[in-house]
């Protein structure tokens, strides 16, 4: 079974209710005492009471009828000029609306309010959040499909050939491979790289000793003549063979001196393409030709594709590494704004930058807004929302002016006596 919601004006309407019975009770007085003054037996004191009461009754009676004139119609009637409130409400409503954008959300008070609001530790703790955090991350990841699907495929090919060449191209690149290949350096997987192609060239050796040995046997009878290369061929393409076995045996051990040799070598480069201008710019240009290859294009573009397929796919998957990375990004911003002074003043800058330059149409948005909901309240609604915020004050109107009305009788009343003495 339902029940009424509590009234939120329950004390405002019993305070204005006291109010205005007091006020009527006044009113009520005065009229008592006028019959008084016309039942008690004529007398200076009679007619004094009399002519007091009688002013006080007119003066209730006017301020009575002005502050139910704001309301509604006094007894009903539908006196011109009366009802005023109700009847202007459309007009109020957009004064009330320009007055609040005008002279409450002002340029200065907002940037007061924002000079006391600490917006990066807002920030931060929503960002701190995982359980805002996270619907967050998968928000903006399932955003990456449409945001994917919104690139021409075309257009964002000829960017790619357009601005690869220039990025990988100069002393940057140089610099950017230097500082990938010392972390390489720095976890020995350059010796890796090395002993992969050790094997790779200990493999081919194997497959091909027979296509070898005669490309060997054929060289010492070009230079020896048909009988050495006869006699001596075989021995020599055997011996050239089993040396160049032996020397990669050599090699493959982690502590053989090649390995060490390439170590030096490589950090050298690295150093050389850190420290030189001339090396690095030169890389630069290797990988910009690289780039400029048409099989490298082709190649790269069919990276692009199979990148973005694994983003969509991976964007779709609310366990995906995307949402994760997205939520690891989030929280890595979190930890910027309580460390990094720069950061929270940057971010202070831009909040108040776009709130101040939203403020005009958030000030010309909320005048209308609140001119619309107050003109499209009913004439019953408005008037009773008005009269119980200022209702109070208006009784001690018609208090005021039933006892100003009251002595100012009186005084004309003991004028009138002395002038006539």
């Amino acid at each position: 079974m339902s029940q009424n919601l509590p009234d939120p004006d329950a004390g405002l309407r019993a305070s204005l209710k006291k109010h205005q019975l007091f006020a009527s009770s006044l009113l009520a007085l005065m009229a008592g005492l006028t019959v008084v003054g016309y039942v008690l037996p004529p007398s200076h004191a009679t007619e004094l009471l009399r002519d007091a009461a009688k002013a006080g009754f007119i003066g209730g009676v006017a301020d009575w009828f002005a502050v139910t004139a704001l309301f509604r119609h006094p007894l009903g009637l539908p006196i011109p000029h009366t009802a005023i409130l109700p009847a202007q409400k459309e007009r109020l409503g957009h004064a009330l609306g320009r007055f609040v954008a005008n002279h409450v959300a002002t340029e200065a008070d907002i940037r007061k309010l924002l000079a006391n609001l600490d917006s990066p530790a807002i920030l931060r703790r929503f960002l701190s959040d995982s359980a805002a955090t996270r619907p967050l991350a998968e928000a903006l990841a399932g955003m990456l499909p449409k945001l994917l699907a919104s690139i021409e495929d075309g257009r964002a090919r000829r960017l790619l050939a357009r601005f690869l060449p220039k990025l990988v191209g100069g002393r940057a690149a140089g610099v950017v491979v230097a500082r990938a290949l010392g972390g390489l350096v720095a976890g020995g997987r350059h010796q890796e790289v090395f002993s992969f192609i050790l094997a790779q060239l200990k493999e081919t050796l194997a497959a091909r000793e027979e296509t070898l040995s005669s490309a060997i046997k054929e060289r010492v009878s070009q230079h020896g003549g048909k009988i050495v290369g006869w006699a001596l061929g075989g021995t020599v393409a055997k011996r050239v063979l089993v040396a160049v076995n032996q020397e990669l045996e050599h090699v493959a051990p982690d502590s053989s001196e090649m390995r060490d040799a390439f170590d030096e070598w490589v950090r050298a480069e690295i150093g050389k393409l850190e420290t030189d201008p001339a090396r690095a710019a030169e890389l630069g240009r290797a990988m910009q030709g690289v780039l400029a290859h048409d099989t490298i294009k082709a190649w790269a573009w069919d990276v692009w594709a199979r990148l973005r397929r694994a983003l969509e796919l991976d964007a779709a998957n609310p366990h995906g590494r995307s949402v994760t990375v997205i939520e690891s990004a989030l929280h890595g911003l979190a930890e910027v704004l309580e460390k990094d002074e720069a950061a929270k003043a940057r971010v202070n800058a831009a909040v108040e930058s776009i709130v101040l330059r939203a403020l005009p149409a958030a000030q010309a948005g909320g005048a209308e807004f609140i001119g619309r909901v107050v003109g499209a309240w009913d004439a019953a609604t408005i008037t009773d929302k008005l009269e119980l915020r200022v209702g109070k004050d208006l009784q001690y109107i018609r208090v005021n002016g039933t006892l100003v009305g009251f002595f100012l009788g009186a005084a004309i009343n003991l004028g009138l006596l002395l002038a006539g003495r």
